[in-house]
């Protein structure tokens, strides 16, 4: 079964998007050139919590926050936000290289979503 909700981690629940849309994320930006359409309309249909947390996760990955920082990071992206989610995060470069380190430094893995993913499933 797929996480389909929250990722709790440590006491609080911190993310509000599961890590096989994560995971569906991070292979659609792989393959920009074929399936940018697709995932820019996946994105327009998570909720607006799920895609803070996205937005989120991404900052952390690249470095402008630290794994503590969810939250502040999750505050920031909802506070800020002025531009498309989908339009922001197509336009970050490396955003599955982000994507990856982010949930890494959350303690995250999704290596077993990707892989699901890829075979199908």
């Amino acid at each position: 079964m797929h996480g389909c909700g929250m990722i709790e981690l440590g006491e609080k629940i911190m993310l509000e998007i599961s890590t096989h849309k994560i995971a569906q994320v991070i292979l659609m930006s792989r393959e920009l050139d074929r399936a940018e359409r697709e995932l820019r309309g996946f994105i327009d249909r998570l909720t607006e919590e799920e895609q803070i947390s996205l937005v989120a996760v991404m900052w952390i990955g690249r470095g402008s926050f630290a794994a503590e920082e969810i939250q502040e990071a999750k505050q920031i992206a909802t506070d800020e936000a002025t531009t498309p989610t989908a339009d922001y995060l197509l336009g970050s470069p490396h955003l599955s290289d982000h994507l990856e380190n982010g949930l890494d430094e959350l303690g995250i893995s999704v290596t077993e979503e990707e892989d699901d993913l890829v075979r199908g499933g």
